[in-house]
């Protein structure tokens, strides 16, 4: 069984509301869509998310088709290889992980199809029947965090999201919306996307962790020196998490063994394959750190693989993160369990386990070719 056809379609799917935050303002998701199909007709799909730029991955897809077609399915590890040798693309790793997650989720979903499995038994099997995932808060006055925070619990969320950084005063007053809202025993947690000074997060980490209970703070201060991470975790109480930094397999095996933080937030597209994902979450679970995957937007593909990876992770976490309760639509036919609640169970079906609708992706690949992508910040005034 060979790669016979590549294929990819950048998209643009829309949110039924705005993800607003401290640093992201979009009104829907843009990712690059794979179709893979084998010398023996086996179709496989993936999602390739981007970061600045759609038009960049969609070009480094493209320059990985010459290694992707006529190799083996079961051979993605290797493939992956010969793309940052031999392609060269180990000088933009993070890019070419972002692309090859893609390549790596079709071959997977073909993988999956022939054997008559779902892909987290080809990661090993399921050490879990249930995987939760948090409500991500949009920002607003407090009254409507508050709303937002109602209605999370009655969905079942028991962990709550908000990103902060940018205007102390505005994050305090939603924030007390927040915890007065979903009570004491449910997890509150943030991300400042590494915005503050190391004085100025270990200011306000000891007012808020004394007032508003944060579970984890995720990117406090910048990644690089980790030193930074390493001095404000001895002086907080509030557990920390990283995020922005590890771009790629080495970066990411780095900060583990440096236990720079008791939590790492990061996805199989930060390293490329699922495989790679899964060694660095076993190696990160023998240091005592707890993996919490990662999104920045995401489809239903890309969502189902992450389920069969925290399926397959060998240590748990409450509250992975997700946009699916952002989503007006999807490119799959049925819609993926967290769009409307925080748990997700086994997935039976073989390959990802999710069928794509293909005139969706037509459909909005028309209008990413008509519009382009979706703009991720806020413009300035």
């Amino acid at each position: 069984m060979k790669i016979a056809k590549f294929d990819c379609f950048p998209v643009r799917v829309p949110y039924r509301q705005n993800e607003q935050s401290s640093v992201v303002n979009t009104a829907g998701v843009s990712a690059v869509i794979v179709r893979l199909e084998t010398d023996d007709g086996l179709v496989g799909w993936g999602e390739a998310d981007t970061a600045a730029d759609t038009a960049s991955i969609e070009a480094a897809l493209r320059s990985a088709a010459p290694f992707v077609v006529g190799s083996d399915p079961w051979c993605g590890e290797q493939t992956f290889d010969r793309v940052l040798v031999e392609g060269r693309w180990r000088y933009q790793a993070m890019t070419a992980s972002l692309a090859f997650a893609a390549i790596d989720m079709a071959m997977l979903d073909i993988c999956g199809k022939a054997a008559g499995q779902p892909v987290h038994r080809l990661l090993g099997g399921a050490r879990r029947e249930t995987v939760d995932y948090f409500d991500y808060l949009s920002w607003g006055t407090p009254d409507e965090l508050a709303v937002q925070c109602r209605e999370g619990v009655e969905r079942g969320y028991t962990v709550f999201y908000l990103k902060v950084g940018k205007d102390r005063a505005r994050e305090e007053a939603m924030l007390e919306a927040i915890r007065s809202t979903i009570g004491p025993a449910r997890r509150l947690r943030i991300d400042a996307n590494q915005s503050w000074t190391l004085p100025e997060a270990e200011r306000i980490l000891r007012d808020w962790h004394r007032r508003f209970d944060i579970d984890f703070a995720e990117a406090p201060v910048p990644i690089e020196p980790i030193e930074q991470m390493q001095t404000l975790a001895a002086r907080v109480d509030t557990p920390l998490c990283v995020n922005e930094g590890p771009w790629g397999e080495a970066e990411a095996l780095r900060l583990i063994l440096a236990r720079v933080a008791p939590y790492l937030c990061f996805s199989p597209c930060y390293v490329g394959t699922m495989r790679r994902f899964l060694m660095l979450c076993r190696t990160a679970d023998r240091l005592g750190q707890v993996v919490c995957k990662h999104t920045w937007g995401e489809l239903g593909l890309t969502a189902a693989a992450g389920q069969h990876a925290m399926l397959a992770a060998p240590a748990d976490c409450l509250g992975h993160q997700q946009t699916a309760q952002y989503l007006a639509d999807d490119i799959v036919k049925t819609p993926v369990p967290i769009m409307t609640g925080p748990r997700w169970g086994l997935i039976d079906g073989i390959g990802l386990g999710v069928e794509v609708d293909e005139d969706k992706v037509r459909r909005y690949h028309e209008d990413y070719k008509r519009l382009g992508e979706y703009a991720r910040v806020r413009p300035r005034a």
